[in-house]
């Protein structure tokens, strides 16, 4: 089907790697539900995205509570007669050396960023398998693919979205429902721009392109894993990260 009468949802939609993806898909005429659990982030957003009107929709949810996660999926693919785009970009960090990691940022770094992708994709599948077309579009991380130190909660999160990923691939194939995964490396957000100096310095060395990555890197490398261009694409993973990852 065109690109313009797709149906798309983002989780962590309301600033950051989110916004540009909502961006990215709002110009390709998707029709976008933007879900974030900062009311006040989302409405902000129509402005930021140039007021594009009735394409752009906004939920407050929390995506770690399976009733009200999936029950949202639902109205949406009721509410527009389909659902075609899944993005679960949805993610937080709590970092700090394995030996000093509480219980309590383990457990709320994998409800966060595994546990709400399983509960996603899950509920979208079903209605993608009913439809037998769509796309789930997982974002992980270089951490999940290398590791990090510092960030173990965060790295087996990212890691455990690839297998989730890699294992829905192969159960939801038969439909031409698609999941594939985009590792960003180091982006210019929020979180990196709090960095000190010498930890950007250090990251620079290991990125062979020589500069961060920009959010919009990311949405395209979604988008494209969105599109009909990538028709053929299933259980893959896409690193944007300036050569880290080779």
């Amino acid at each position: 089907m065109a690109e313009n009468e797709k149906v798309a949802i983002v989780t962590g939609g309301a600033r950051g790697i989110g916004k540009e993806i909502c961006r990215e898909l709002l110009a390709m005429g998707m029709t976008v539900t933007a879900v974030d659990l900062k009311a006040e982030l989302l409405d902000k957003l129509p402005g930021e995205l140039g007021n594009p009107g009735a394409k752009l929709q906004t939920a407050v949810c929390d995506v770690t509570d399976s009733d009200n996660f999936s029950k949202l999926i639902e109205d949406v693919a009721e509410k527009h007669g389909r659902l075609d785009v899944l993005v679960n970009n949805a993610g937080i960090t709590r970092d700090n050396i394995v030996l000093q990691l509480t219980d309590d940022d383990w457990d709320l770094v994998l409800k966060v960023n595994l546990k709400s992708a399983f509960i996603g994709t899950r509920a979208a599948g079903k209605i993608m398998m009913r439809q037998r077309s769509g796309s789930i579009v997982y974002m992980s991380s270089y951490s999940g693919l290398e590791g990090n130190r510092g960030q173990a909660n965060y790295a087996a999160s990212k890691a455990g979205m690839l297998g989730l990923m890699k294992s829905t691939a192969k159960e939801l194939a038969k439909r031409s429902v698609r999941c594939n995964a985009v590792c960003p490396g180091f982006i210019q957000t929020d979180m990196t721009d709090v960095l000190p100096q010498q930890a950007k310095d250090m990251a620079m060395e290991q990125i062979p392109m020589q500069r961060f990555g920009k959010p919009s890197d990311i949405a395209k490398a979604v988008a494209f894993l969105a599109s009909d261009s990538s028709a053929y694409i299933t259980g893959q993973t896409l690193s944007v990260d300036g050569g880290m990852h080779t």
